[in-house]
């Protein structure tokens, strides 16, 4: 944390002062939409400035939260994130950034330090309720609280992909010893003090992982789900977490990288939705990002070695029924 962050918190603290917001998008109209929805929550402005504020050489202290616009990133812009992404990371402030669809690899390949929000070309509303969602992670928060329809929404959410984690979970090999019945690694909450992962002899024990399956067959399987969509409303079948699921698969058994607009493109929801289930199973350790060797600016999606695991077994179980999937 600078000085000049460590000093604003310090001074905000003993005072009693709200959480700060800082803005910085290029957009003047965008910037007073975020300035009037900040004051509706109750929030104290720190800054509300254009992106190239970001690259000056006394850098100003950021707010607890800070909301970034960046939807055509160029050189500079990317600079300017890059930089934001790091001082972040170090004062523990939450970043909240929207972009397009063209720009978002560029943008997540900025943003490997803080973890922010990713929006993409987002209503008003759905920047609100990012506001809502950055906000309710930090500490010591005054801040009216979600609407009932929101709250349900994220509580849906967390407890479909909990649902997903466990099953896949329990096909890779089951719970680690000593967790109770009905939990597992999957939960939204810090693991408690006795879960561990699989201890050296377990792995030992355990059958060897089967191959992964033909990747033919699993884009004939996705093939299949997207076929629905030409005859049913989409939003019927809507199953984003296993869409991705089958696409991080099959590319893994074609020994290929995916970027995180095309797996949001995979999942058959919009972008903005398809990040945040990005989020939530990164959290539940099924996806991780992988940095591109040769090129820092850019990143991908990858499974973990715990969802290869699983997805290998599931498949091996279904044996030649899996050809009966499409």
């Amino acid at each position: 944390m600078s000085q000049a962050d460590f000093a604003y918190a310090m001074a905000a603290d003993s005072a009693g002062l709200p959480l700060g917001v800082s803005i910085f998008a290029d957009r003047a109209a965008l910037r007073n939409e975020w300035r009037d929805d900040v004051a509706a929550a109750g929030l104290a402005l720190r800054e509300c400035a254009a992106l190239d504020a970001l690259l000056g050489d006394e850098p100003r202290p950021l707010g607890e939260l800070v909301l970034v616009d960046c939807p055509a990133p160029d050189a500079a812009a990317l600079a300017a994130l890059c930089r934001l992404d790091e001082r972040a990371a170090r004062s523990g402030a939450r970043l909240v950034v929207s972009t397009s669809m063209a720009g978002l690899d560029a943008v997540f390949g900025c943003c490997n330090l803080s973890t922010p929000q990713l929006l993409v070309s987002p209503l008003r509303a759905e920047r609100v309720i990012a506001l809502g969602r950055s906000l309710a992670e930090l500490p010591n928060l005054r801040l009216r609280e979600l609407s009932e329809d929101d709250r349900l929404t994220l509580l849906r959410l967390t407890e479909q992909v909990s649902r997903l984690g466990e099953k896949l979970e329990r096909l890779a090999g089951g719970a680690a010893s000593g967790q109770a019945e009905g939990g597992g690694a999957f939960r939204f909450e810090s693991p408690g003090s006795s879960f561990r992962g699989a201890e050296e002899g377990d792995r030992l024990v355990r059958a060897a992982r089967p191959p992964l399956p033909d990747p033919r067959l699993v884009r004939r399987i996705i093939l299949q789900r997207q076929l629905r969509a030409k005859f049913l409303d989409g939003e019927l079948f809507a199953d984003p977490a296993w869409d991705m699921l089958l696409d991080l698969t099959a590319a893994r058994a074609e020994h290929n990288r995916v970027s995180v607009t095309s797996l949001c493109i995979a999942s058959g929801v919009p972008p903005t939705t398809a990040l945040r289930w990005i989020g939530q199973l990164t959290a539940a350790g099924l996806f991780e990002r992988a940095e591109d060797d040769t090129d820092r600016r850019r990143a991908f999606i990858q499974l973990t070695d715990k969802a290869v695991d699983a997805m290998a077994r599931y498949f091996h179980d279904l044996g030649k029924k899996a050809a009966q999937l499409v």
